[in-house]
């Protein structure tokens, strides 16, 4: 069955976190600056990885895709493989229905290489912090088992 086949990445990396030798492959410097004009939404990031600072800003067609579009174009430099990395399905699911636009959301990231399929997810009261939370965990995962098929 091709569900069993989808690692549950938010776990495992919950798990990795929470052991003492893990490091990750990136670290966010800041957070990410999203300017969305309903026409073509603006992202721009800072982040370090490799001891190598970034500072990069992209476009997409809403502001999901342009926050993924700017972390791809922030990690590829350094780490060649997460072009590989594609987003599949993207969902969202509203918690405490009755707090209307103050309610919280939780974002569901569908994510392969080609040969791999995992999941993230994220929470926040936020969309657009919640979507970027899960595209920071996706690319983190892509980046995590290309290393470990490399070792």
């Amino acid at each position: 069955m091709v569900e069993e086949r989808i690692k549950d990445a938010t776990k495992i990396l919950n798990l990795l976190r929470s052991m003492s030798g893990y490091k990750p492959h990136f670290e966010i410097i800041g957070n990410y600056r999203l300017i969305d004009d309903g026409i073509q939404p603006e992202a721009t990031i800072m982040l370090r990885a490799n001891g190598k600072e970034m500072h990069e800003a992209d476009t997409g067609v809403g502001p999901v895709d342009a926050l993924a579009k700017v972390l791809k174009k922030s990690l590829k430099s350094i780490f060649p493989e997460i072009d590989r990395v594609k987003l599949v399905d993207f969902s969202s699911k509203i918690f405490d229905p009755g707090a209307g636009t103050a309610a919280g959301v939780e974002v569901e990231i569908l994510f392969t290489n080609g040969k791999d399929a995992w999941r993230v997810k994220a929470f926040s009261e936020n969309i657009c912090k919640a979507s970027f939370l899960a595209l920071v965990d996706g690319f983190e995962y892509g980046i995590y088992i290309f290393n470990e098929k490399k070792n």
